[in-house]
């Protein structure tokens, strides 16, 4: 995740927290650290105990309609999906899971809206 994709992330954790009073289920929003720059052991380390490329960024892990949970990749403004990270949303989707891709806390922000009031 890039310094931009931090910040974004930031804010939107910091969103969810001042709007837990009106949806408590944001305090289940959680970040999967499955990125970042490692060194090769560290890396390997970590491939061992089962980070895989491609996994959503922040999983919700409150049902919704006929979805499970929502799991969402952040990407900064201008950024690209790489291809795990769309073989992960669309096989997501097909478990039953709302996947999506956001550009940015604001689309991240309206994602979460619309999925907790049942308008995914």
């Amino acid at each position: 995740m890039n310094h931009i994709e931090d910040t974004e992330q930031i804010h939107l954790f910091d969103w969810a927290a001042m709007q837990s009073g009106k949806y408590p289920e944001l305090s289940l929003l959680f970040h999967i650290p499955n990125g970042g720059k490692r060194d090769a052991r560290e890396a390997a380390r970590f491939k061992r105990m089962g980070v895989k490329a491609g996994v959503p960024d922040l999983f919700l892990p409150v049902p919704r309609g006929k979805f499970h949970g929502l799991f969402v990749e952040l990407k900064a403004p201008k950024g690209k999906l790489s291809d795990y990270q769309k073989q992960w949303l669309q096989e997501l989707a097909a478990s039953g899971y709302a996947a999506c891709v956001c550009f940015g806390f604001d689309e991240a922000r309206q994602d979460i809206m619309k999925y907790l009031e049942g308008k995914f």
